[in-house]
């Protein structure tokens, strides 16, 4: 259907996903953390949408899947936002390893 092959989108979202699974494993900052994690979001989107128009035309499997991936990544968003204000207010830090201590 396109002129560009499905292989730069796969590598696009293989390279984005990375980068995001790396940024969850070596921050400790929640903020970059949540930042992280919609960035691995955003490429399995790009999958969702790649795959959705090479594959499947008539059909918006890929393109429903990818609103509710974007819907979910904007709950997530708010909902962990609240969290981390919550706990910075408390510890006056965003670190997840001072976070640890409000265990029982």
């Amino acid at each position: 259907m396109s002129d560009i092959p499905i292989e730069n989108f796969l590598v696009l979202s293989a390279v984005l996903f990375g980068i995001g699974f790396y940024g969850v494993l070596a921050r400790r900052s929640a903020i970059l953390i949540l930042v992280s994690v919609e960035l691995m979001l955003a490429a399995t989107t790009i999958n969702m949408v790649a795959f959705a128009a090479y594959f499947d035309h008539e059909a918006f499997t890929g393109v429903i899947f990818a609103i509710f991936i974007i819907t979910v990544a904007a709950a997530e968003v708010g909902l962990a936002l609240g969290i981390v204000l919550r706990i910075f207010r408390e510890r006056r830090t965003a670190y997840v390893d001072d976070a640890s201590e409000l265990k029982w």
